[in-house]
């Protein structure tokens, strides 16, 4: 019998989606538990490490996104065909948690012109950087006419373009002058399971 797995995060896409995906393209059957801010108080506590997300698979928990979502692709054939693929897709999903890291203050400031000088500075600093190296680094495998690691998806495809779908709700620009990274974007959208779980997802800010 498969174990009973549960997702516990908030009502957003935030650092629990890239793992929504994994199941999604796997198939994986999971209770997507959604935790409201009024309730978060109460339930902090509660948590391994009172953060989320974190993951229960009958019962024992687990916390830290990144291993969760690790431990989600191996489960579901997403981790390449060798231990180097692995590697790779490690690598390449390190870069990105790093630099989605720096987001934070898109959701923190509140003062409109302090917002957008931090845009800008983060931009020039840390965004144009990464998407430069991503562009590369896709295009060194298969001419980037497939996926970033191999023949097939690994968990780095589904992290990178969550991160570029929160790039691109902010400004459906971004990705204008990387044409490889927009169209790598496209077939992962359209993957099966992907495809329907955004269809289906609820709607949230974030």
């Amino acid at each position: 019998m498969a174990p009973k797995t549960k997702l516990f995060y908030f009502d957003a896409r935030g650092r629990a989606e890239p793992i929504r995906w994994i199941f999604a393209y796997g198939g994986q059957e999971y209770e997507d538990v959604r935790i409201s801010h009024a309730d978060w108080p109460a339930v902090k506590a509660t948590t391994p490490n009172g953060q989320l997300p974190y993951l229960e698979v009958d019962g024992k928990a687990l916390a830290e996104s990144l291993a969760i979502a690790r431990y989600a692709a191996r489960k579901n054939g997403l981790v390449g065909k060798d231990d180097f693929e692995a590697a790779q897709a490690d690598a390449l999903v390190d870069i990105v948690s790093g630099a989605a890291t720096g987001l934070s203050f898109l959701w923190t400031e509140k003062d409109p012109a302090k917002l957008a000088e931090l845009k800008a500075n983060f931009v020039k600093v840390v965004i144009q950087p990464v998407l430069k190296k991503l562009e590369r680094d896709l295009h060194a495998n298969n001419n980037g006419e497939g996926f970033f690691v191999g023949a097939k998806p690994t968990w780095a495809d589904l992290y990178v373009v969550n991160f570029l779908d929160t790039l691109a709700a902010w400004d459906a620009t971004f990705l204008d002058e990387y044409k490889g990274l927009k169209a790598h974007s496209q077939r992962v959208h359209e993957l099966k399971g992907i495809k329907e779980w955004l269809l289906k997802r609820p709607v949230t800010a974030n």
